[in-house]
């Protein structure tokens, strides 16, 4: 609304002007041939002219005196004209064909350029679409009206220009009457121009907003198909679209608005101009040939005032594009150098975050007073549940934000006062998730050293024991890896990114969740080839799965954002704390064949609240009936509404656990790991599912099939009523958000 207000108050001079002056930083460097273009247009600009204003030497001079020295010069200053302009219009039109074209490589290189160096915030809180929109969209917009700019705007107004100068040579009382072309083709642009403004801006964010729709769901179909969610999906794209069409249509109504009014007022004139230049001349206040010229000249001027016109809803469309190209522009980075930041030497001592708080809203704190120090050479961990805080610690570390309170610093050195080009030079990262270009195997290794040679690339894939199976590719380290490294699986993907990670020799390693989206055979041999290369750098990884850290010199168990333990894995697990919980909570499986099967120790059931009260002797014979279930990423394991016919609990793996509502939409209510469970209280009351839950990661389950567990039920007669309290006790605290958050 604030937006919309500014643009009414805002009038036709003003949208053009603001546009002129968005583009005036990149038209400095053109100089020269803009100069060179507005030669070109004003010797057109004159020739445009030259041509009616000789109706009144022909008219009046040669054709009366029947002088052929006359036409011959008249004709001769035409023909002539005609080559030189046309020759002069051919260099403009390429000249300007150079301009136009830097011009838009020069905002896109700039807006990218921007990009780089903008924080992880702003990619967190703007969406794909909403980027791509401004390369496309805005850009077309300015790109259009530039190519418009010499016809229909910077040529006609120059014709108005002349034409008007020479119509008060011509006869000054007339080109009085003809004057009032201005106001009358002035008035609705000036009325209609602002509007058009807001409108344009107004269309440009829901055209950005439909093209992040389609961006998202084509990202996300997996999980539209597991959820089913192709209804709601088309529903919510056709509310968006249909914004966009009544925007479009708002926009297109008012553009028309402001060159038919422009074109009315001509039309008016123009029969007021032969009205009153017959009278004259049939008077004798004019001659013959005045007359055919002025109004041949008038003619001009209103079609160049009309072409203008015309004009001016494509300079206003690419105004609503240049202002949200603006928009990006001007965002600033959250995190940069100082201008006396100085380089960070090589990690030689410690690693130390002091007294370090920190939010990515500014309202829920995500780490609150963490004090710990990281000697040099150590391999740390940090754990905890999911939104603990861990991979925050590793945010803060490569600086994507710098804390709210507190300090960050590399051998004392603030990572505030360095420059971010020294510091991720020496850190070397692997992500749960690693993203490869769609480029050769080859050049998505030497993004860690992009200088490496040949040699160095495939010693890094050596080490990181991808070498051998690239060499079986066809294409060998020329094989493109395919869009977000498609042609290849997860574990394949996971050691490229090892191997560009160590190409680069870092001072210190990071480990987001490096193995938690692997199948357990894969995670098993990335460990250990991690553990391998670990050695003679810093490495700190943030993992839930505790199996994979106990050879950790010390871990950090995070909680709510603060440090609850910390130590080696023996002493946490004396110590009988967090950690000793979530050990205990995850272990009692023996994962064997590849990954492909678990079985469940019979202790490990205890854990279980629904069977804690079972005898020892029950419970051994109860956990055989568990079968193993594997499942995919992104696979649907129970869907809202099936029957609840079996019982899980996660031996490997992460799901989300999603509630639909009537609408369609859908609302996540919990995150569950190793070591959790779900499916009881279908399974207890016969009823349908409640919810649904999908594998976020490769997942192996073990399930507990209705036909045994009601067989558990007949042997346990109070077994019943225990399992319903302590079900519907787990519903209530689903259906409570906080309970669910902090859970």
């Amino acid at each position: 609304m604030e937006n919309s207000s500014i643009e009414k108050k805002q009038g036709l001079t003003h949208g053009v002007t603001s546009f002129l002056r968005a583009l005036q930083p990149y038209l400095r460097r053109y100089r020269l041939p803009i100069v060179l273009i507005l030669i070109g247009s004003i010797l057109e600009m004159a020739y445009n002219a030259l041509v009616p204003l000789s109706f009144k030497f022909l008219i009046d001079r040669a054709l009366p005196s029947r002088s052929e020295d006359d036409l011959l010069m008249i004709l001769l200053i035409l023909v002539g004209g005609l080559v030189i302009v046309s020759l002069a219009a051919l260099g403009r039109d390429y000249l300007y064909a150079k301009v136009g074209s830097g011009l838009l490589s020069d905002i896109r290189f700039r807006m990218f350029n921007h990009l780089q160096f903008l924080s992880m915030d702003y990619y967190a809180r703007t969406q794909v679409g909403d980027i791509l929109a401004r390369f496309s969209t805005d850009m077309a917009g300015i790109e259009h009206s530039l190519t418009l700019a010499i016809p229909w705007g910077i040529v006609p107004a120059l014709d108005v220009a002349l034409s008007t100068v020479l119509l008060f040579a011509l006869d000054w009382r007339l080109a009085l009457v003809a004057m009032l072309v201005w106001p009358f083709c002035l008035i609705g642009p000036q009325f209609f121009a602002p509007r058009a403004t807001a409108a344009s801006y107004q269309r440009k964010q829901h055209e950005a907003d439909t093209i992040a729709v389609i961006q998202e769901n084509a990202s996300a179909q997996g999980v539209v198909k597991a959820y089913g969610l192709e209804r709601p999906a088309i529903a919510g794209f056709g509310e968006r679209n249909t914004k966009l069409m009544r925007s479009s249509v708002r926009l297109s109504f008012l553009s028309a608005l402001m060159e038919r009014s422009a074109g009315i007022g001509i039309l008016v004139l123009q029969v007021l101009i032969i009205s009153a230049g017959a009278y004259m001349a049939f008077q004798g206040y004019l001659t013959i040939g005045t007359l055919v010229s002025f109004q041949a000249l008038f003619l001009m001027l209103s079609y160049g005032l009309y072409n203008v016109a015309q004009f001016l809803p494509t300079v206003v469309q690419a105004g609503g594009g240049m202002r949200r190209i603006e928009e990006l522009l001007q965002e600033s980075p959250g995190v940069s150098d100082r201008p006396d930041a100085r380089p960070l030497p090589r990690l030689s001592r410690h690693i130390a975050l002091r007294d370090v708080s920190f939010s990515y809203t500014g309202k829920q704190p995500n780490l609150k007073g963490v004090n710990l120090q990281i000697p040099e050479g150590w391999s740390v961990a940090f754990v905890g549940a999911s939104g603990s805080g861990k991979s925050t610690i590793l945010n803060l570390l490569m600086r994507f934000y710098d804390p709210s309170h507190g300090c960050v610093s590399f051998d004392s050195h603030d990572l505030r006062q360095v420059t971010l080009e020294s510091l991720r030079s020496q850190i070397g990262v692997v992500f749960q998730e690693n993203f490869l270009f769609n480029t050769t195997i080859r050049e998505n290794i030497r993004v860690g050293k992009l200088g490496a040679s040949d040699e160095e690339v495939e010693a890094a894939a050596q080490a990181a024991e991808i070498h051998d199976f690239i060499m079986t590719l066809p294409e060998k380290y020329e094989t493109l890896a395919g869009e977000r490294g498609g042609r290849f699986s997860g574990g394949q993907r996971q050691r490229m990114a090892i191997a560009r990670a160590i190409l680069r020799r870092p001072a210190v390693l990071l480990l987001d969740e490096a193995t938690s989206a692997l199948d357990v055979a894969a995670e098993v041999a990335i460990n250990s080839t991690l553990a391998r290369l670990g050695r003679g750098c810093t490495m700190i990884s943030v993992s839930h799965r505790l199996a994979s850290v106990t050879d950790a010199q010390c871990i950090y168990v995070l909680h709510e954002g603060a440090i609850a333990e910390q130590g080696k894995h023996e002493d946490l697990i004396a110590k009988n704390g967090v950690y000793a919980r979530l050990w205990h909570k995850q272990s009692g499986f023996v994962v064997r064949r590849a990954g492909e099967h678990a079985d469940i120790e019979p202790s490990r059931l205890r854990s279980v609240p629904l069977l804690n009260n079972l005898s020892s002797d029950l419970l051994a014979e109860i956990a055989p009936f568990f079968v193993t279930e594997l499942f995919p990423q992104n696979r649907l394991i129970v869907q809202q509404g099936d029957a609840g016919d079996r019982f899980y609990i996660i031996a490997r793996g992460k799901v989300e656990v999603i509630r639909e509502d009537a609408s369609g939409g859908a609302r996540r209510l919990a995150v569950l790991q190793d070591g959790d469970y779900f499916g009881e209280i279908a399974l207890l009351q016969n009823i349908a599912r409640t919810a649904s839950v999908r594998a976020l990661v490769p997942c192996l389950c073990l399930a507990l099939h209705r036909g045994h567990f009601l067989n558990l039920i007949e042997r346990v007669p109070d077994l019943y009523s225990q399992m319903v309290r302590i079900a519907q006790a787990r519903n209530a605290a689903l259906d409570d958000p906080v309970a669910t958050e902090n859970g």
